[in-house]
């Protein structure tokens, strides 16, 4: 009896996704992608927004979803994509977010120190070539921008425009409820083309364009950058902070095991090994979230009160400026906080009180930028293209602060 492999999937924001290899079909039928249905996308952001429990896994699959028909399009309009680089292509775009860790991108630092996501992609794509007998190798040139005769795949996979920022920012805003994420994925789309081996929209997609870039900033304040998920995210981190200097002391953390292992060693490029590779292809958001539940009752007062806080969404306040808080001001927070739970100043600066910075750069022309194609055929950049001012603001680069703390 053979197997069939060509699957359809129903996405709640694309609608019906026909698998179109079998490969492919292997691909997301292996435990490492697998693994990726219990990393949420979004993080924290469901204590803001209740519906944003989509995952990595949704993701992964609506790029996908997005990149076959953006090579679709390409091809009806004679842009050669052979058999091999189509599905190539579509691994990529595929696993380009398989390196993320539990709560994406809230623990990236926290639990490895130094290494980006993308470069786990890598490193697990790699492993996939092996079991795979090597028929991920161009995926894997396509993915990091080693497939210099068509730079387009690449573009498609990650760019400024991209498919990976498409579907996030359609899907994000669907399941947040945030409308300011809403683009025309389809009409962008429709709009690509091919010019000198670089990916161009068509100059009747620029407002379509304008659209995204606006959109894209307007989401990152709105949604990623909110001050309740900041606060979210220095909570998790400040607990996982903990249990590490817990762990190192030789207090008993009950912890599931590949857990335990990166609390207890300092992971970061030079230790990444693959022990460390194979405890970390098997941790998910599941393993955090249950340890915390456990921590709440944790004989440490630092490590209990942080769980507890962060189980019932008691969190700290946040303040957001334009200029970076002074020490009086950081000295003023923390003092409130003493009072609240009465830790010593040392304790409290390093677990309850937390600075920061909040960048946000919606557009970057630099490395190709988003190139708009005019009727005779130029090719410029969209900030030179469009009659609209405020698209060059957007390359640059807005920065804030945040100073958390607990107020009495």
């Amino acid at each position: 009896m053979t197997f069939n492999k060509n699957k359809i999937i129903n996405d709640p924001l694309h609608g019906f996704l026909t698998i179109p290899t079998d490969l492919i079909f292997d691909v997301i039928q292996h435990p490492y992608f697998q693994r990726l249905r219990r990393i949420r996308q979004l993080g924290m952001s469901d204590w803001v927004y209740p519906g944003a429990t989509h995952t990595r896994f949704h993701h992964a699959l609506g790029a996908l979803n997005l990149t076959l028909q953006a090579m679709d399009t390409l091809r009806r309009k004679g842009i050669e994509i052979t058999d091999k680089e189509y599905e190539s292509t579509a691994l990529a775009i595929l696993l380009h977010d398989i390196g993320h860790g539990p709560y994406s991108h809230t623990l990236e630092h926290t639990l490895i120190q130094g290494v980006h996501h993308e470069d786990i992609s890598t490193r697990i794509m790699q492993r996939l070539n092996e079991i795979f007998k090597g028929e991920l190798e161009t995926a894997i040139e396509i993915f990091q921008h080693k497939y210099t005769q068509k730079p387009f795949l690449s573009q498609l996979i990650s760019g400024q425009l991209d498919m990976d920022r498409l579907d996030y920012l359609l899907r994000d805003s669907f399941y947040t409820g945030v409308s300011e994420g809403i683009v025309g994925g389809e009409r962008i789309i429709s709009m690509l083309n091919v010019v000198d081996g670089n990916l161009v929209v068509e100059e009747k997609g620029i407002y379509s364009v304008e659209k995204f870039l606006i959109a894209r900033r307007l989401m990152y304040w709105q949604v990623y950058l909110h001050k309740t998920v900041i606060a979210a995210d220095a909570v998790l981190v400040s607990i996982l902070q903990r249990a590490r200097v817990l762990a190192h002391k030789g207090h008993a953390l009950g912890s599931y095991h590949p857990l335990l292992h990166f609390l207890m060693n300092e992971v970061d490029t030079e230790h990444f090994d693959d022990e460390a590779l194979d405890l970390f292809l098997v941790l998910d958001d599941i393993d955090i979230m249950a340890s915390v539940k456990q921590w709440q009752f944790h004989e440490d007062p630092i490590l209990s009160t942080l769980s507890k806080r962060l189980l019932y969404r008691k969190l700290p306040k946040v303040m957001i400026s334009t200029i970076d808080f002074d020490a009086k001001e950081v000295a003023e927070a923390s003092e409130q906080t003493m009072k609240k739970f009465g830790f010593s100043e040392g304790d409290t600066l390093q677990y309850f009180v937390k600075t920061g910075v909040l960048e946000n750069h919606a557009y970057k022309s630099e490395g190709g930028g988003i190139r708009i194609m005019s009727k005779k055929g130029a090719v410029r950049d969209v900030a030179e293209s469009s009659d609209n001012y405020n698209l060059a603001a957007l390359k640059e680069t807005v920065t804030k602060y945040y100073l958390t703390h607990w107020s009495r």
